[in-house]
């Protein structure tokens, strides 16, 4: 049997991409068994891989801030005692950023990571003892297969990124669930990625008049503002905050999913649910969600993808999203789903209109 520790922090969507990776390595190695050490908000998605046998925990957006706080210390110590609790078989940094491998110096096992050329920050290839490469204009799940086929010493499959979640670790939220709902992804972590939200009050009139319900999830207060504003029909309804593995369970059993660019986006299509993702800033063919039935709209602007977090041609929206209009979103969406399931109701207008005829 083979132990692998494998170091990868965030974000949603970079630990979503690590997965395929995952599956690749117990295909080719049975048996095989990861420890994967992650950022604490995210230990869920860990768990959900039947590869991981361990998850190791860091809450290291906190030591920057605070290094001489003795819980600070105590969280350090914490992590560095887990990792060095074992001798590995091998180290992988998945991450490559100087972070990541300055944390990969304390396991004990041999380290492998991107070389020079293909590593996220270039300082961080020295804490490795084998680097490898792996183009930086390839996909991010790409580049994690290639790392872990070269570093583990079997062949690169040629097949499709399988992402192996395990549904029955999703767990199913207390709220009360419609049937044949629409997800609405509307937040991102940047404000380029932002679609109008007009945008949004248009597609979602749009969608409630063809007869579907739609849900919004939102993770931190200004997403939930931004939801609330957006719930302007009655068959749209604002989820309460649900943990990731709720989230899972939402989506695993959603109709389809319009999106923007962000980690629900790689979770939605991991899942194999059909979604639209729109693209403005970011560039869809190295992080755009992967998987089947997956539709990416991408800006026709100029300026895209400027992989800017600030727009310099405009303060309010975003002129590359703004230019993707609901009608198209529209379009795709009937093209995934067909029509809605339940009938539209008639409207007092029509049906007074059908008495008098």
């Amino acid at each position: 049997m083979q132990r692998v520790l494998l170091i990868k922090l965030t974000s949603l969507g970079d630990l979503i991409h690590a997965l395929p990776a995952l599956s690749d390595a117990q295909n080719a190695r049975p048996g095989i068994e990861f420890d994967w050490v992650v950022d604490e908000n995210f230990q869920e998605i860990a768990t959900w891989h039947p590869a991981v046998k361990n998850v190791i925990t860091t809450n290291h957006r906190e030591w920057r801030g605070a290094m001489t706080s003795a819980e600070t210390h105590g969280s350090i110590s914490k992590t560095i005692g887990q990792m060095r609790s074992r001798q590995y078989d091998l180290v992988v940094d998945g991450q490559g950023n100087f972070k990541t491998a300055l944390l990969s110096l304390f396991s004990r096992g041999p380290r492998a990571g991107f070389d020079a050329p293909s590593v996220r920050e270039w300082v961080a290839h020295f804490a490795y003892q084998r680097r490898y490469a792996a183009p930086k204009n390839a996909h991010a799940i790409d580049r994690l297969r290639r790392l872990f086929s070269a570093a583990l010493g079997y062949p690169l499959p040629s097949s499709a990124a399988d992402f192996r979640i395990q549904r029955e670790r999703l767990a199913k939220p207390k709220a009360e669930l419609p049937g044949g709902y629409l997800v609405f992804i509307h937040n991102a972590s940047w404000k380029t990625k932002l679609w109008p939200e007009r945008h949004w009050i248009d597609l979602i009139g749009k969608c409630a008049d063809a007869g579907f319900r739609i849900l919004l999830p939102w993770g931190n207060a200004q997403e939930e503002a931004r939801a609330k504003r957006l719930a302007t029909r009655h068959e749209v309804q604002v989820l309460p905050r649900l943990s990731l593995s709720e989230i899972g369970h939402v989506l695993a059993h959603a109709r389809a999913c319009v999106c923007m660019d962000t980690g629900l986006s790689h979770l939605a299509a991991a899942l194999d649910v059909p979604a639209i993702t729109l693209y403005g800033s970011t560039d869809s063919g190295l992080i755009g969600a992967s998987g089947a039935s997956q539709v990416h709209i991408k800006s026709e602007r100029f300026c895209s993808p400027c992989q800017s977090k600030t727009c310099r041609y405009s303060s309010g929206d975003n002129p590359c999203l703004e230019e993707i209009g609901p009608d198209r979103v529209l379009g795709e969406l009937l093209r995934l789903t067909g029509p809605a399931i339940r009938p539209i109701p008639a409207s007092p207008v029509s049906a007074s209109a059908r008495r008098a005829s």
